[in-house]
């Protein structure tokens, strides 16, 4: 097909999709009281490896079962694009004659460690929770915590300062900076475990117990809630088990906590598959789906909305409806490991030359995954912030893109030469051959993997796809560092360009082609290094432009990651929910915080 046979062809698909969908962005921000009752169900693909704050940080699925037991101090709002306080009220204080920069935060009183059943007495969170969390548990660079780093600033001078914590009363404490910043509450916004409980710990066996309070083996009831539920059982393999905590100091008009089921049930499922049939079956609330699922979808909903999300009064309690959101925010993407633990392998030498990483860019076919794989239902990903940011710049966009041609120049500059037998070799006489890395349970990272493999093949590289398993994968990455090349995506926002300073800084434990470096390994890196720390303390939006602009135009010339696309994704949810709180967008996902029953 032509591009634009391909382009049309790709519309027509989405947009008899599109149409039978619901959309239905957060637009007001504005919801109704509901009513107290039911259970809701969902699912997640494996098991936590604990219930500690600590260990949360360094993986997903343990982050995703605490989150309703803690909070954080501050929320951003999306639909008024600006900070508001969640269980604490803040004050920024800008001291421009000696560059100087504090925040004060007071928590609000109604905030407690409450316990299920009132087993034991509720404690008042105080600031003794928050400065103790900060230097003690992410201060302390024995607990390995991925928000250590983020504590210290560079200086002009070249030295380093540290974000310090003060505590003023039990209710309000200040974060000193010592250097003014854009964005000083993305900075400090934090949520936090119980100090009574981690200090302990702490005091008794110091970072090794941090680490060890709270396994999995440990009765969940024993663990205090600041959030809107309570963790009271857990069956390895089977689910996990929450009750609705009345002590939620985020009320609605009527008094009442707006988290409104009374019961929430997560099973532990294998695999996505899974999922997708309970939800069919009505047994979980909602399911986002994979684009192979979507026309079967479609077709069976009974949306109880309108194509533009306007409630339709008679729809019933059966059925699902099936919601839309424009392409996402993030993407995943595919990158290569530079780091020189590896230097001894062939692959370090290939993939520390910018030329060999841009000639997999221009190897990656976008078009042809968005057709076969995402059913036209994507858009290629060329930037490197997403529209939604601040500093996008629509001018700024990646130069390497689909052409074999181009990747046989780059390749050909960089030492590569195609021999007789069709193979790729470098100027050594190795023959150019990789892994790649994806998560096994994932269908479509392995139906882009195959693509891969197959346009590669085309310029005479072997490329090996390695199916692992998601927490192997993590540890790979932040651990052994033992991969070659990966696909992945990271989660979390993208909406201030500071977000992801352990990714894209030097040292960030999270630069995943070489993490926690000592100094920069490159100078591009060391640039980036700089860029970032200048540009995160200026407030003036045309001042810092320059430096963000320059930031961007650095990761699409080197290509240490090279995004695929983004796709435009689709929510269900069961009719039996009320739907009049929900919305669906590509900022926030699916709001459910406000559901209740009809």
């Amino acid at each position: 097909m032509t591009l634009s046979e391909i382009e049309a062809a790709r519309a027509a698909g989405a947009n008899d999709l599109i149409e039978k969908t619901v959309h239905r962005p957060n637009t007001t921000n504005a919801f109704v009281p509901g009513k107290v009752g039911g259970t809701y169900n969902d699912f997640i693909m494996g098991e936590p490896k604990s219930f500690n704050m600590l260990v949360a940080e360094k993986d997903g699925t343990t982050a995703g079962v605490v989150a309703p037991l803690v909070q954080y101090l501050a929320e951003y709002d999306i639909v008024a694009r600006e900070w508001k306080g969640h269980i604490a009220d803040f004050e920024i204080k800008i001291d421009e004659a000696n560059n100087k920069l504090d925040v004060i935060y007071t928590i609000k009183d109604d905030v407690y460690w409450s316990f299920y059943e009132n087993a034991k007495p509720r404690v008042k969170v105080t600031s003794d929770d928050v400065i103790f969390w900060y230097d003690e548990i992410q201060g302390d660079e024995e607990c390995g915590s991925s928000a250590y780093n983020s504590q210290f600033m560079p200086l002009e001078d070249g030295t380093e300062a540290r974000i310090t914590i003060e505590k003023i009363d039990d209710a309000r404490f200040v974060f000193h900076f010592p250097t003014i910043i854009a964005e000083p509450i993305l900075h400090t916004n934090m949520n936090f475990g119980p100090r009574f409980l981690y200090k302990a710990a702490k005091d008794a066996g110091g970072a090794d117990a941090v680490k060890k309070l709270f396994t999995v083996d440990a009765d969940p009831r024993e663990i205090p809630s600041c959030g809107p539920y309570f963790l009271v059982e857990y069956v390895p393999g089977q689910r996990l088990v929450y009750k609705r905590n009345p002590d939620c100091w985020n009320r609605d008009a009527n008094g009442e906590s707006h988290y409104y089921p009374e019961e929430m049930i997560s099973q532990i499922v294998g695999d996505a598959n899974t999922g997708y049939l309970l939800f069919k079956q009505g047994k979980i609330e909602d399911y986002s789906f994979q684009p192979e699922q979507l026309e079967e979808t479609v077709k069976n909903a009974q949306n109880a909305l309108t194509p533009n999300g306007e409630i339709i009064a008679d729809a019933g309690k059966d059925g699902y409806t099936v919601f839309n959101a424009d392409g996402a925010m993030n993407a995943s993407f595919w990158s290569f490991n530079q780091n020189p633990k590896n230097e001894s392998e062939p692959f370090y030498k290939w993939f520390c030359k910018k030329e060999f990483r841009q000639a997999m860019s221009c190897l990656l076919n976008r078009e042809r995954i968005i057709q076969q794989t995402y059913r036209g239902l994507a858009e290629p990903t060329y930037s490197f912030f997403p529209q939604v940011n601040r500093y996008y710049n629509e001018d700024i966009i990646l130069q390497y893109r689909y052409s074999h041609a181009h990747a046989q120049k780059l390749l050909e500059t960089a030492g590569f030469s195609k021999r007789a037998d069709g193979f790729l070799y470098d100027s050594d006489g190795n023959k150019v051959e990789f892994d790649l890395t994806i998560n096994g349970s994932d269908a479509i990272s392995s139906d882009i993997a195959q693509i891969i493999v197959d346009e590669c093949k085309k310029e005479g590289i072997t490329v090996t796809p390695r199916p692992t398993d998601f927490q192997k994968l993590v540890d790979q990455l932040m651990v052994s560092y033992d991969w070659q090349s990966i696909i992945i995506g990271f989660g979390g926002g993208s909406m201030f360009p500071t977000q992801g300073s352990n990714v894209w800084v030097s040292d960030g434990n999270l630069h995943l082609w070489y993490p926690l470096q000592k100094s920069p390994a490159t100078d591009w890196e060391a640039r980036v290094d700089e860029l970032y720390h200048k540009a995160k303390c200026i407030v003036n939006y045309e001042e810092a432009k320059p430096l963000w602009d320059e930031y961007q135009e650095i990761f699409l010339e080197q290509c240490p990651i090279i995004y695929l696309l983004r796709r435009r994704s689709f929510f269900g949810l069961q009719n039996r929910w009320d739907m009049t709180n929900v919305y669906y967008d590509n900022l926030n996902g699916a709001e459910t915080s406000y559901l209740y029953l009809k």
